[in-house]
């Protein structure tokens, strides 16, 4: 699949934006029209620069306002768009996208516009120009692609095309399977976006909102297996809009957007597999080399699919680095965890409670305060699931290793989080605490404890190139996200998970605020931290214990017990209990859920839980009052500190 990009999704100047793509691995660019004007770079030297950076030059965009106007507004749209021919002349350039009207339209006439579309072709004929005509959501008169396509099939001219885009078929809802009516030689490009499902109008929607493929709503492997059994053949480019995008570093908006376009292609691939005509086998013949991998190679397009990997089946174990751990290794011991030793060659410390593992890394640049640092899962296979996220431009995260030591694979995630793939073992065990005394890969007798889920915070620039990693590097699947309120603003919450929920990942996108003094340059600090979860059997009693260990708890304000009396009417030895040990309580149709946080450390504190019955979420009724807590932790901290 030849890959492209629109130079609009991406921020800096058109030289940046070239240099990223070329980094980031695409086949060629789209030159949208303003990128060009404010340039000082020549059309010519654009022209040679494409050629350097190994780049094609796939389609000058976008030439708006050409159709159902007056004769003598045609004859001012003609002379425009002859200016633009010469213009792509110099830049060696053979597609033009000409958008429906929408702004300067006034007659609703299919044969005038087949009449006027008929001389732009004519004319884009004369300097060797292909017109794709493409149909905007919120087009005065033609909003429909295949309304677009009806025209080009009325005018019939070599030069006159369709452009196909995700974004304005899908958020209208059009259905996509009549693409594969369209003659593969008339659909003269394709434009791909995601974008969440939002009540807004449509204009709005697609100027703000839209996303890179997988990090959206938009059913796009569908739409692209409409296009592949259409018969196209030519690039399939991304024109997202969206103002985060535009402010972000452009190689990294870049290598996020390239990523997208290979979950796409594989995701494409997919489809076309499970959705194979009966002939070929249908959802039967989805194996490397079966009737369904057949049948995709009857297209002109040929998808590329990734290494497959399952999906974790559990955290191996969390690491927390900090320049000082003598903190953490107190609470850690407060929670009831164990310690187990030094490893044999490195600064770090392994402490367990059951088959919740927990490094505290103390490799951490001087003053550092503690923070969670990487991230072990279980997989099936290791050195496949990295050559996965490895082609998926993730990048390598190195980890020295001697002789008769566990190899891992690594790499870093966006939020610069180092995830290590682990091979799992049924029973829980890990072969890689041997190194840290013999005995220890056979977990302790004592209470029974898994790590439940982790809370990442994410960057506010980075929050949709996490998701699409997390669901495209390590098969975790992403859930309707909520947001939850704190003193601050309110807090995204995105809850990336197994299908058994034994990997939980909860990534949050929370609002910054400036500290005091922000005025003279002091950069934004976060109003959130990050968290690992630990569930136990008996939540009570751990807490007990804790207590009796000398564990500071978050204090629960009185409040809120008075509140959870009246919406659940506990029993009052509950509640009182409840209260005593500053646990939070929550309860649904199916279960109950009891869970107490420890005070902060450095950015990172740690969670208790319990469920019972068959809960499933995270106490989401209780997270504001955890963020206040906290929020006013901090508030009074920085007062001290002053």
């Amino acid at each position: 699949m030849r890959t492209g990009i629109a130079t609009v999704c991406l921020s800096g100047t058109l030289k940046e934006k070239m240099q990223a793509c070329a980094i980031a691995g695409f086949d060629g660019i789209e030159i949208f029209e303003q990128d060009l004007v404010t340039s000082s770079l020549s059309p010519e030297d654009v022209r040679k620069m494409a050629a350097d950076l190994g780049l094609t030059l796939d389609l000058y965009q976008p030439f708006r306002d050409f159709d159902s106007v007056t004769e003598d507004l045609l004859a001012a749209n003609l002379r425009r768009a002859e200016a633009k021919f010469r213009l792509m002349s110099r830049l060696g350039m053979d597609t033009i996208l000409v958008c429906t009207n929408v702004a300067t339209a006034t007659i609703d006439d299919d044969d005038l516009r087949a009449a006027q579309l008929a001389a732009l072709a004519d004319l884009a004929g004369e300097h060797g120009v292909k017109v794709a005509y493409e149909a905007l959501a919120w087009g005065k008169y033609v909003n429909d692609y295949e309304h677009a396509h009806r025209l080009v099939e009325k005018v019939d001219h070599p030069n006159l095309g369709t452009c196909l885009d995700s974004f304005h078929i899908l958020s209208r809802d059009w259905d996509t399977a009549p693409i594969e009516n369209i003659s593969a030689d008339k659909i003269f490009f394709v434009q791909v976006a995601d974008a969440p499902k939002l009540s807004m109008d449509v204009l709005s929607w697609s100027r703000h909102y839209r996303v890179f493929p997988g990090e959206g709503q938009f059913e796009l492997a569908k739409f692209m297996g409409h296009v592949v059994r259409a018969g196209y053949t030519g690039p399939v480019s991304l024109e997202v809009f969206n103002d985060v995008f535009r402010q972000s570093d452009v190689e990294r908006t870049a290598v996020d957007a390239m990523r997208s376009l290979i979950w796409l292609e594989e995701q494409s691939a997919k489809w076309l597999d499970t959705n194979a005509p009966a002939i070929y086998g249908g959802a039967a013949g989805t194996v490397a080399g079966g009737p369904s991998a057949a049948a995709r190679r009857r297209y002109p397009m040929e998808l590329a699919t990734l290494p497959q990997v399952a999906e974790p089946a559990g955290f191996n174990f969390a690491e927390v680095k900090a320049a000082d751990t003598g903190v953490l290794e107190k609470v850690l011991g407060q929670l009831g965890f164990e310690f187990n030793g030094r490893h044999r060659t490195k600064d770090v410390q392994l402490w367990t409670m059951g088959h919740a593992r927990v490094i505290i890394n103390e490799q951490a640049p001087e003053a550092a305060e503690p923070a969670i640092a990487a991230l072990g899962f279980d997989v099936d296979s290791p050195v496949i699931a990295s050559a996965r996220a490895q082609q998926l431009k993730a990048p390598v995260v190195p980890r020295k290793s001697q002789a008769n030591e566990e190899v891992f694979q690594g790499f870093a995630a966006p939020d610069s989080t180092e995830i290590f793939l682990c091979q799992g073992n049924p029973d829980g065990t890990a072969a890689w605490t041997r190194e840290f005394g013999e005995g220890l890969e056979v977990p302790s007798g004592a209470r029974t404890a898994v790590i439940d889920h982790v809370n990442l915070a994410q960057p506010w620039q980075h929050f949709d190139e996490a998701v699409l990693f997390y669901t495209s590097a390590l098969a975790l699947e992403p859930q309707p996200y909520a947001e939850v309120a704190s003193p601050s603003g309110l807090v995204r919450s995105q809850v990336m998970q197994t299908s058994d929920r034994d990997v939980r990942l909860v990534l949050n996108l929370a609002p910054v605020i400036q500290q005091d003094g922000a005025d003279s340059g002091t950069a934004p600090r976060k109003t959130y931290q990050e968290h690992i979860a630990f569930a136990v059997d008996d939540l009570v009693a751990t807490a007990r214990a804790a207590r009796d260990r000398g564990l500071a708890f978050l204090q629960i304000p009185e409040n809120y017990y008075e509140d959870l009396d009246a919406r659940f009417d506990l029993d009052p030895e509950f509640l009182a209990t409840l209260r005593d040990l500053n646990l939070l309580y929550d309860r649904d149709a199916d279960g109950e859920f009891l869970h107490f946080y420890t005070a902060t450390v450095g950015s990172v504190f740690f969670e208790m839980v319990e469920r019972r019955g068959n809960y499933d979420g995270y106490g989401a009724p209780n997270a504001p009052v955890r963020h206040a807590v906290q929020y006013d932790h901090l508030h009074r901290l920085t007062q001290t500190n002053r």
